[in-house]
């Protein structure tokens, strides 16, 4: 016994180890299990996780990479591997075709640059139209009927403002992420693109303008100040009855549920240029970083995690839309909760998250651009015009 004892300490320090930054409170559902899973398929590797929160987890894993200190692996957002990539930071993880065709439309083209593949997609969300059904009715408008183009959605958001004590519409343009973000699910009901596959800006496009110019028309009624509030705000003020109509992941079916609710959902209203259901498609992913020394074996540990079971699960565990349509579980997901039909319906026609190398720019180009129409400084093709030109600075 006391040979064994003193012989585990030195094969445990032989043992590589693989550290992992997962952004948030917790560690995701799941992944301690299948850490252990996969440490018993590969004996001498040793999975180390850290749990680092939102708001440092970005900013973390960016630091310790430009200085030249990497961790083996962790969650980032889909948007900065280009960056990463161009910096020489990350690796590649090509997908076969197989494995890009039991994705969703358009999620490998979330972590596609140059041609190919930078992370593996961990985490998907999408959004849907939600109305306050008693709002409605009060403002003597159906119920059960939601806005299907942007033209109604602007009528009933005057109508709501008109004839009930709240905003029609609620509006999100503080200087957060997700206000791009918002704006974003404007153009992807309308056909639009912030940058083709060849690297070409289309800020600059009819469908992006009718997309900008339907967004400063419904403002007059939407709750005042649009500018300081960003989208979980804009959904606590519709909770309380204060908005009629948001944009909102599925969380917003929870909470509505929680609250006792009289509420719909529906797929975002379309555009005129529309070819159907659409919204922006945002992923998250796992970015396997460069000069550990144990990259194949992240790689593997990246996908092990993230095969379509265990992915399922996790993301049920989340609240997050499904990354990729397995059956039966899809299926048996839309009978139990009807509410997901259409957070899964706008994927066909949606888009991915713009791949810049300066993700960070882009943002705050798109950012000032909403901000300057929202708040009349601009007109809509004034303020694309000038995003148009800095968008290049970027790309």
């Amino acid at each position: 016994m006391l040979a064994l004892a003193g012989a585990a300490p030195a094969a445990y320090a032989q043992d590589k180890e693989i550290t992992f930054i997962n952004c948030g409170d917790e560690l995701t559902a799941g992944y301690a299990e299948y850490f252990a899973e996969w440490e018993a398929e590969n004996p001498g590797y040793k999975v180390m996780p850290e749990i680092v929160g939102w708001g440092q987890c970005q900013d973390k894993v960016t630091t310790l990479a430009a200085a030249g200190t990497p961790v083996s692996l962790a969650y980032v957002g889909s948007r900065t591997l280009k960056q990463f990539a161009m910096n020489d930071l990350i690796v590649p993880i090509p997908m076969t075709e197989e494995e890009k065709a039991s994705y969703y439309n358009f999620v490998p083209e979330t972590v596609t640059f140059d041609g190919t593949q930078w992370g593996v997609p961990v985490a998907f969300s999408t959004k849907a139209l939600f109305w306050n059904k008693d709002l409605f009715e009060e403002a003597g408008l159906d119920p059960d009927t939601p806005p299907k183009t942007w033209e109604e959605k602007i009528e009933f958001a005057k109508q709501i403002t008109e004839n009930t004590d709240a905003a029609g519409y609620g509006a999100v343009a503080k200087t957060f992420d997700n206000t791009m973000h918002q704006f974003l699910h404007w153009v992807y009901t309308n056909d639009g693109l912030v940058i083709d596959d060849e690297g070409n800006i289309t800020l600059n496009s009819p469908q992006v303008l009718e997309a900008l110019t339907a967004l400063r028309d419904i403002i007059p009624y939407s709750e005042e100040g649009p500018t300081a509030y960003e989208q979980n705000e804009v959904r606590a003020i519709w909770l309380d009855g204060g908005v009629a109509m948001i944009e909102a992941s599925v969380g917003a079916a929870l909470r509505a549920e929680e609250a006792g609710m009289n509420w719909g959902v529906a797929p975002l209203p379309l555009g005129p240029q529309a070819k159907g259901p659409g919204t922006l498609l945002i992923t998250d992913s796992l970015a396997v970083f460069k000069g550990t020394g144990v990259e194949e074996q992240a790689i593997d540990l990246a996908k092990f995690i993230t095969a379509p079971e265990r992915q399922w699960d996790a993301e049920m565990a989340q609240g997050l839309t499904p990354l990729r349509p397995l059956e039966p579980q899809t299926s048996d997901l839309v009978a139990e909760k009807p509410y997901w039909k259409p957070f899964l319906d706008g994927i066909e026609f949606g888009g991915p998250e713009p791949l810049f190398n300066d993700y960070i720019g882009l943002q705050n180009t798109m950012i000032e651009m909403v901000q300057s129409v929202v708040t009349g400084a601009a007109e809509p093709q004034e303020a694309i015009d000038k995003a148009a030109s800095e968008l290049e600075l970027y790309k």
